[in-house]
Order: structure tokens, then sequence, then C-alpha cells
């Protein structure tokens, strides 16, 4: 089973996040809030936040950009994973993932369900590697955020998590690229 070695120190990683909304602002922005909360009170920087609306160019430029920042090691999104109209967040981080994370998914939706039961469905949570960064597509609610971060989340990013955790591997990611380069 899981636990923490108190053997290894705690690594903070810089975190971005990023809202996917029309309506939501700084001001009104619990789900941001959550995984920003959350995620420094872990011992984590905050790399950057922002807002983009539901814009596939709009949502891709952001993390695009985040993706090519050397300080940026993990993206967090929340909001438009659902299947209304504008609800588009998988469909424009999905084709930049380089290796997709089938599992978050399916954790989540345990995690999930075992709170909100079938409505779980409603949700398209994804997660994938691209540029060496890792990025979670989260639904925007505080709920689901507050799942995925204590759920899934604060364990795999923390270095002490054994039998494995996401940042050991962390130097690894671009080997792909490096290999291609060569």
């Amino acid at each position: 089973m899981s636990r923490l070695d108190d053997t290894r120190a705690f690594v903070p990683l810089n975190i971005a996040v990023l809202t996917v909304s029309d309506t939501r602002t700084p001001e009104d922005d619990k789900s941001g809030d959550t995984l920003t909360e959350r995620l420094t009170k872990a011992g984590h920087r905050l790399a950057g936040r922002a807002i983009a609306t539901d814009d596939r160019d709009a949502i891709q430029a952001k993390v695009k950009q985040w993706i090519a920042d050397k300080g940026v090691d993990v993206i967090i999104t929340t909001g438009g994973t659902g299947f209304t109209g504008r609800d588009i967040t998988p469909e424009s981080l999905e084709p930049l993932f380089e290796k997709r994370m089938d599992g978050f998914s399916e954790v989540f939706h345990r995690i999930s369900y075992d709170k909100i039961g079938t409505s779980t469905i409603q949700s398209r949570a994804t997660g994938g590697v691209a540029g060496g960064t890792f990025i979670f597509v989260l639904p925007g609610s505080p709920g689901a955020c507050k799942d995925a971060w204590d759920g899934i989340l604060q364990a795999q990013l923390d270095y002490r998590h054994r039998p494995c955790n996401f940042v050991e591997i962390m130097p690894r990611l671009d080997e792909h690229l490096k290999r291609g380069a060569s």
C-alpha cells in the first residue's frame, strides 16, 4: 500500500493553474482558489494562474506557453470537461499530449463515483504529458478539484510517496525528445 518515505526530502514543484470558463473572474474563481490553496499548503509553488475562455485557441495558447516554460513542472486546468457545446478543454489539450494518462481518468472517476455516484460520467477528466510537463484536466467544480488533489495529485506530486510517484520520473519525461535530436 502507499505510504510516505520520511527518509526522502520533499521536492517542491512549480504548478500552474488554468481555469477555463466564459463566466469566471479572479474574484469568483472558487475552483482555481481550491487548487491554489491545496498546492501551496502541500509545499508546492504556484508558477502561474490564469483564466481562459472556452475557446480552443485561448486554452491551447496558455497551456503551450506554460509547457515551453522550464519553470513550470505541472499544469492543472479546471473547467470545460462536460458535454455542453462550450465544454472543449479535453479536445483542446489532448492533441498536445505526447503520452496520455488513462489511469488518471480512471482513478478520478472511481473517487468521484464514491461521492456523487453515476453523475461522475458527466466529466471527461483527463491527463497527459507534453514537453516534459504533466497536465491534468479537471472538472470546474471545487468538489472535483478537491477530489482530484486530495485523492490523486497530492500523493503523486510528492517525491516521498511510495512505491512510486511522478516526481521521480520527471527527469526522464523528455527522453524521447532527446533521442530524436541526436
